[in-house]
């Protein structure tokens, strides 16, 4: 019986790039066979008894690599599981995707593009601890999840995956960075887009924070010290780090790896953090080191040329009441001599702000998303929104407690500096945002033209009946 095959041109180009973008496929290396056979004794049963089932295979070839039946499902699965919608998603559709990703994939090897294994191992022990760490299971849980027989086959099947999505995104990304559009561009695109269609922006807001850390005191910090120099000679006597990492490090991205990281000069750690780690030999353990989320001792497993193979102890010093207390009155205190008018909000911001990122701009908060100002109401999160959404401009807020990514608790003022309501795209008002828009419309073309050629240049198969799929390129070369 033939799969029913829809239509796949329902999709745009600007929804096919995203579905690219957002979904990070997994894929068989191989073909797989179970050859079953019936529970009968050999010699009560004839030749043709066994039984031989095809439960995978291959569905399509592109180059160098290959598509499996399976695939298919466990990208509707992986794309079900981040919270995006599947309903109208064909198979037909999923195929598509995966042969693109395959073509860029197979053109990167083409165009001599190098993935170092170094980084690609680095990247896998950063998502298995991510893995290990979101869902407290061990790595046979994950071997288990993943239906392999081995933590080596895991390892050997997740690094494939990981790799192939690298090249991929390599070749992406150099189709598309050679891309720049012009102001003129700009305005043509935003003159093509019909009234009834501009797209509407919602209820935006400009914020600005201010930022109080209470003290740690240097008794609390040297309590630290003690304990991890405690570590050190608890560990040089015999007792195992990795075990002292998963017991007692504060740092969720590595204590359920015992600490492990793989790092070299381009991992994006902290200066302090780097120096220490560059700096010792095989088989040395640091000193207690600070930075800015606590103190560390690491110990040096392995040196690989550029790649260091490390495991770290991460502890915070513990803040007390009194410093609490002393940061939210010095809070309040900044917070009257603003609404006093005794000082303005952004001077505040420059004079006494402990957030070093946004105390020179008054701070002025960038989104992170869009590099502009503006922040889209109902996208900010939860803690931000329910502190903001309710302040009229030029108003701020009492002081509140906050848990940034680098550790402890900090006492935040916000204030709405601008409002702009929900409207329809405005060419001067939005030139930033409808900026965005056509740059991303011209890579899309440059993406599907580069697709189209190379298309008619690569090796390419598609078996049975997705051969019957009407895809959005000339996968069959009609």
């Amino acid at each position: 019986m033939r799969l029913k095959m829809t239509n796949m041109k329902f999709i745009n180009s600007r929804n096919l790039l995203m579905l690219l973008l957002a979904i990070c496929s997994i894929s068989e290396i191989q073909a797989q066979e179970i050859i079953q056979q019936d529970s009968v004794k050999k010699q009560e049963a004839p030749k043709s008894s066994y039984k031989r089932q095809k439960i995978d295979g291959v569905i399509a070839t592109v180059g160098d690599y290959i598509v499996l039946d399976s695939d298919i499902d466990k990208n509707f699965l992986e794309l079900a599981a981040n919270g995006n919608s599947i309903e109208n998603i064909t198979r037909c559709q999923m195929l598509g995707k995966l042969l693109e990703e395959r073509l860029y994939a197979h053109q990167a090897l083409q165009d001599s593009i190098i993935v170092k294994d170094s980084e690609i191992n680095s990247m896998m022990e950063e998502k298995i601890g991510i893995m290990l760490e979101q869902t407290r299971g061990t790595m046979d849980d994950l071997v288990k999840y993943y239906k392999k027989n081995s933590e080596e086959e895991f390892r050997t099947y997740f690094f494939e995956i990981l790799k192939m999505n690298k090249l991929t995104s390599e070749m992406t990304n150099k189709i598309i960075d050679k891309v720049e559009i012009t102001p003129e561009e700009v305005r043509t695109f935003f003159k093509g887009i019909k009234k009834e269609e501009l797209p509407t922006f919602g209820d935006e807001l400009e914020i600005s924070q201010i930022v109080i850390k209470p003290q740690v005191t240097e008794a609390e910090k040297q309590k630290v010290r003690d304990r991890l120099n405690e570590f050190k000679k608890e560990i040089a006597a015999g007792s195992s780090f990795y075990s002292k990492a998963v017991l007692y490090s504060q740092d969720p991205g590595s204590k359920s790896n015992g600490g492990f990281m793989k790092v070299n000069r381009k991992t994006p750690l902290v200066k302090e953090f780097k120096d220490v780690a560059f700096s010792l030999d095989e088989g040395q353990i640091s000193e207690p080191f600070e930075t800015e989320y606590g103190f560390h001792i690491i110990f040096i497993e392995k040196i690989r040329g550029q790649d260091v193979d490390l495991r770290h102890i991460l502890i915070a010093p513990k803040i007390s009441e009194e410093s609490m207390k002393e940061a939210k009155d010095e809070a309040l205190m900044i917070r009257k001599k603003i609404i006093d008018g005794e000082i303005s909000f952004a001077e505040a911001a420059r004079s006494s702000s402990d957030e070093t990122e946004t105390k020179a701009n008054g701070g002025a908060l960038l989104n992170p998303k869009t590099l502009d100002s503006r922040f889209e109401l109902t996208k900010l999160d939860a803690m931000l929104y329910g502190q903001v959404s309710n302040l009229k401009t030029g108003e701020v807020s009492l002081p509140f407690i906050d848990e940034p990514r680098s550790g402890g608790k900090v006492f935040k003022l916000m204030m709405v500096t601008n409002r702009i309501a929900a409207h329809p795209a405005d060419y001067s008002t939005d030139y930033i945002k409808i900026k965005e828009f056509a740059l991303k419309d011209k890579q899309i073309k440059e993406i599907a033209k580069w697709t189209t050629e190379k298309i008619k240049d690569t090796y390419i198969k598609i078996n049975g009946e997705y051969r019957d799929c009407d895809f959005l390129y000339n996968w069959l070369k009609k």
